[in-house]
């Protein structure tokens, strides 16, 4: 192991993996919901600077492939974070880079602390093709046997002109499977010794889905 996989570093943004929720007790005995997340030990496996790509940006990789199924660039990109075989996973932070950030440095799970406010950014849950009463919440038309319409979207059209339906016009489609961001979370317990973190409140996505945790400026 070299001198730089040894360093741990802080950051003010971390990426862990929904496991659930569950219910938190804190030292008054007062219950929380709760999210429990899972931290997988990240790795700094590139610094991307304003004169080189044209912002500033810590790459991180994390959760190493077993499997030696991996092209030679994906190795060579990685070898200084000791993944031999790759990582599933390759992220960016962009954040203000601290001092002593050098490829191959460990990001610790303390970089958050309990009483942190943090934003989370994942993925919500995908639910399908949902019509418009589900998706965008209408009314609906009467529900008794002589209605013409019951669960559709009504009136979409306009009159000889402009003679076509207006953007934006809510439609039955796609519901969920977007990105979702949670603002003013915070942190109730960070466990290094299990790598999990908890977080007061309902964070998006799906069991083992992927999240971002960030600090809020001045918290």
């Amino acid at each position: 192991m070299s001198e730089n996989e040894s360093k741990t570093i802080e950051l003010d943004s971390l990426y862990a993996f929904k496991v659930g929720m569950s219910s938190y007790y804190n030292d008054k005995g007062e219950m929380q919901s709760a999210t429990v997340l899972r931290y997988e030990p990240m790795l700094v496996s590139q610094i991307k600077s304003k004169e080189k790509e044209g912002y500033v940006a810590v790459q991180v990789a994390f959760c190493p492939k077993r499997a030696k199924r991996t092209s030679k660039s994906e190795k060579n990109h990685l070898k200084g974070t000791g993944f031999e075989n790759g990582a599933h996973f390759v992220r960016e932070l962009r954040l203000n880079i601290p001092e002593g950030v050098a490829v191959g440095s460990r990001v610790s799970i303390e970089s958050l602390k309990v009483g942190d406010t943090v934003k989370v950014t994942g993925t919500s849950k995908g639910k399908g093709f949902m019509g418009v009463m589900r998706r965008w919440n209408n009314q609906g038309g009467p529900g008794a046997h002589g209605s013409g319409f019951h669960r559709s979207p009504g009136s979409s059209g306009n009159r000889t002109w402009p003679g076509r339906v207006m953007p934006g016009k809510k439609f039955p489609g796609h519901l969920g499977d977007e990105t979702v961001t949670v603002k003013n979370l915070s942190i109730l317990d960070v466990v290094p010794e299990e790598n999990v973190i908890i977080v007061r409140g309902a964070v998006p996505g799906a069991a083992n889905s992927l999240v971002q945790l960030t600090k809020v400026s001045g918290a």
